[in-house]
């Protein structure tokens, strides 16, 4: 299934295409499975990061890739006339920034490398979100019990939601939040935090147990039996 490019009215400029772009940090060096960086693990005939982009192609109209100096050379052969490749930096939140700076879409999707099971579906929700909202997060119900390990407390967890990827924004309202981040030395697990921290409001939407992380070897092991049956539709 393909899906068009959204259509937005903007103020005195008549009826104007809305520029979209997927932003995938994907740098991490996969030290946790020992296997080399995920995104170049495979899943089925495709790497990680193949299916991540497959995912994109035909939803937005640019992806932009940040990956390790040392992944680059391999990296490259994911080029294409709308997947565009940069180096990365130290850290998650500043090749975030470096991600975003090299995008003038009007929404930006940040997307983990690490969960490649994104349905089309839900990009075209957050986008459409993120038009009306300015920011939106995936979220996932916890089904498990929670504990805080510090004072043996168990939280009702119906009070509490797992965060996932995409998260989604107005291009310059996430732009001013990491510059607002970096003025201050604010660092944060996730984009919608520093969003937050500018007294914005971040909607969510719900996600599933499809996008859950790869970040262990038993992670990755429930990924190739779900690359089975994956369809991204």
């Amino acid at each position: 299934m393909i899906y068009s490019r959204l259509k937005i009215l903007k103020p005195n400029a008549g009826q104007a295409m809305l520029k979209t772009a997927a932003l995938i940090p994907a740098a991490g060096s996969g030290s946790r499975l020992g296997k080399g960086p995920k995104a170049f693990l495979k899943l089925k005939e495709k790497t990680i990061l193949e299916t991540v982009i497959t995912s994109f192609e035909g939803t937005v109209d640019e992806i932009i890739l940040a990956v390790s100096a040392d992944m680059y050379a391999k990296a490259k052969t994911y080029e294409k006339s709308n997947v565009k490749l940069i180096i990365g930096a130290e850290t998650r939140q500043a090749t975030v920034f470096k991600l975003i700076n090299h995008s003038d879409a009007d929404i930006v999707l940040i997307h983990d490398a690490a969960r490649p099971f994104l349905k089309k579906q839900l990009i075209q929700e957050s986008i459409n979100t993120a038009l009306a909202r300015k920011a939106v997060v995936v979220t996932k119900p916890l089904f498990d019990s929670i504990l805080n390990r510090k004072t043996q407390q168990s939280p009702n967890r119906d009070d509490y939601v797992a965060i996932q990827t995409p998260q989604t924004f107005n291009r310059e309202l996430i732009l001013d939040a990491h510059k607002n981040a970096l003025i201050h030395s604010i660092t944060a697990s996730d984009d919608a935090t520093l969003v937050r921290v500018l007294g914005h409001e971040v909607a969510t939407i719900e996600g599933s147990s499809w996008l859950d992380k790869i970040t262990s070897l038993d992670d990755y092991q429930r990924a190739i039996a779900l690359a089975e049956v994956w369809d991204d539709s």
